[in-house]
């Protein structure tokens, strides 16, 4: 592989990873905005759940920064544009973040795609980690949207 190919396959991948900053630096946003908006009395552990969303959406944005400027790039500044429902239910709230989760779920298989074709190990295996942790994310709300089954 020459020099602009390699040049080449890092930009593509530098902006990738800078959607992918985003989309978690957004994440940290919205779900401290769902911890606020909680009431009722699940509050107190559905609003631990989304802080702990948030604190680790802070963790893969701190890990994607870090990958960005070894690749010799800059992470974004720009801030995303969060829609908002207005519906503050927990059932809406879970549904905006089942929306945000398959959202980075994509993302990050797309990396692994990228990581994968440029035979960069080390950026698929932590795409690939990002991905299981994402999908459990998927699988978890989807269990907290879907109603107890009675006998």
């Amino acid at each position: 592989m020459s020099l602009n190919e390699k040049t080449y396959q890092n930009k593509d991948v530098l902006e990738l990873l800078n959607e992918i900053y985003q989309v978690e630096v957004a994440g940290i946003n919205q779900y401290l905005h769902f911890s606020f908006m909680v009431m009722g009395y699940n509050r107190i552990p559905i609003q631990s759940w989304f802080r702990s969303n948030a604190t680790e959406s802070m963790t893969h944005a701190t890990t994607i920064g870090e990958k960005i400027t070894s690749l010799g790039g800059h992470p974004t500044m720009v801030a995303p544009k969060i829609s908002e429902s207005g519906d503050h239910s927990i059932l809406q709230l879970l549904h905006e973040s089942l929306k945000h989760e398959e959202g980075a779920v994509a993302l990050y298989k797309k990396l692994v795609d990228v990581a994968t074709e440029m035979g960069d190990i080390a950026l698929e295996e932590m795409a690939r980690e990002f991905v299981r942790n994402e999908v459990e994310h998927v699988d978890e709300v989807r269990k907290m949207i879907r109603a107890p089954e009675t006998k």
